[in-house]
């Protein structure tokens, strides 16, 4: 190795063969979630209109590790193992005593996380004789790695899209339509869910849920496919961890703070369950930063109430910090974190204190992106940009402490899709949307009535 590397890279060979399954080892009897109807746990019948039994499995399993079917490992050859970066350029802009590293997910066919659990999705709904999978999408990223899926394995693809990142990302739908996809803006007048929700025209992923979940429902042959908050989305991402697990110890370095940013959770996830499985079990005393918007703080903010993952209120009740189903965030850049609800994995550990949760606001988020573009090269998605922040922040802290504090973070996706809001930052008129308390509040009043839980 050079003398000062800035590249840990691992062989084919060392893709994963399980995924790590964090539901073990969680403190605690994991809440069930609950179905609307009954407020009972719901169950495997629950679920099967609109999952394959295998992806059901995959939610409830007590095992600690899952194992990954060859012809999903197959397909992760194309872009996996992915390579873990060394920040030398940007501590050295920091003028920090901090080291910092950061895996790079943006080199995926569609320049993102989200691939990892597309093709396990797509992969298990082909072999369960599914002919078309049902999405929905925020900035584009999980609309991009689902029809990059199916046309590897030979599905149909309906994909929601946000209205507010329909209108900002016009390549981003060009990109999902490149690979087969039919695109629709949300709300759309094509499900009772979108027409029941014409009035907020900038959309949500709440509704843009609801409106792929009707389709999924009303079709035999189609099923629904979500890109973050579940069990087995979750699970799927676990790559990245183990990865980088891997190319730290080639790094020679133990990270003492893993940072990522957080919508759904599935990135924060993939990138600290790994290691959070590490802490729960006495082998290490890492922390763990999850980065949110200030326009949509639903960790930092939320209630932690049982709520439905989508608008309408077609999902399971999922027990999550939550801003309310129907609560509208304002219209941000970074539309994948731009959702009411978490991963009810990650906000269990939030709840225990295991993940502190941050939130910043679009402008201080794009000054940290411009920032390390300009000292590391990649131009990072807005969403990421969270996360970005929040190294920076760490790294500040590590300088005034005079602490060699080591930080790892997950870049998930670039920001190549994402050029209008890049210029709309050095043109100066970025705006940074106000959170709405008097909507959150009137949204909270209208949750469904479910237990309460501690």
């Amino acid at each position: 190795m050079p003398a000062d590397p800035v590249k840990f890279t691992l062989p084919e060979d060392r893709i994963p063969t399980h995924w790590v399954n964090l539901l073990p080892d969680l403190p605690g009897q994991p809440l069930p979630p609950l179905n609307p109807g009954t407020m009972e746990p719901a169950g495997p019948n629950d679920l099967t209109p609109i999952f394959p039994m295998s992806l059901i499995a995959q939610e409830v399993s007590p095992e600690p590790e899952v194992e990954i079917p060859e012809p999903v490992r197959e397909v992760l050859r194309l872009w996996r193992p992915t390579p873990l970066y060394r920040a030398r350029r940007l501590e050295r802009e920091l003028g920090t005593p901090a080291r910092i590293y950061y895996k790079y997910e943006g080199v995926s066919p569609a320049g993102s996380h989200k691939p990892n659990s597309a093709v396990a999705q797509a992969y298990a709904n082909r072999e369960a004789g599914i002919e078309r999978l049902a999405t929905e999408t925020g900035a584009g990223q999980w609309g991009s790695a689902l029809a990059l899926a199916c046309s590897l394995f030979g599905l149909d693809c309906v994909i929601y899209m946000v209205g507010a990142s329909y209108d900002q990302k016009p390549y981003r739908r060009a990109m999902m339509e490149s690979w087969g996809a039919t695109v629709v803006r949300s709300p759309s007048d094509t499900t009772d869910a979108g027409r029941s929700q014409a009035a907020h025209t900038t959309g949500s992923l709440g509704i843009a849920i609801s409106e792929a979940v009707e389709v999924a429902a009303g079709d035999g042959r189609t099923n629904y496919a979500l890109g973050s908050v579940l069990n087995h989305v979750c699970l799927h991402q676990t790559v990245i961890g183990q990865e980088a697990l891997a190319q730290m110890e080639l790094a020679g370095d133990e990270p003492d703070v893993v940072v990522g940013c957080v919508g759904g959770g599935s990135n924060f996830a993939g990138m600290s369950f790994p290691f959070l499985r590490r802490v729960l079990r006495g082998q290490a005393n890492t922390r763990f930063v999850a980065a949110e918007p200030a326009a949509c703080p639903t960790l930092t903010r939320g209630v932690y109430r049982y709520d439905f993952g989508d608008t309408v209120g077609l999902t399971p009740l999922m027990p999550m910090f939550t801003l309310g189903h129907d609560f509208v965030p304002p219209p941000v850049h970074a539309g994948g974190l731009r959702y009411h609800g978490d991963s009810p994995i990650v906000c269990g550990l939030v709840k225990r204190d295991l993940v502190e949760p941050r939130a910043y606001k679009q402008n201080e988020t794009f000054a940290a992106a411009v920032m390390f573009a300009r000292t590391e090269g990649i131009l990072p998605a807005p969403e990421p940009a969270h996360a970005i922040r929040a190294v920076m922040d760490e790294a500040e802290a590590a300088k005034k402490a005079g602490e060699e504090r080591v930080i790892l973070f997950n870049l998930c996706g670039h920001g190549h899709f994402d050029m209008s809001a890049f210029d709309a930052y050095l043109a100066g008129t970025l705006e940074d949307p106000e959170f709405s308390e008097a909507d959150m509040e009137a949204a909270l009043e209208r949750l469904p009535r479910a237990p309460a839980i501690a």
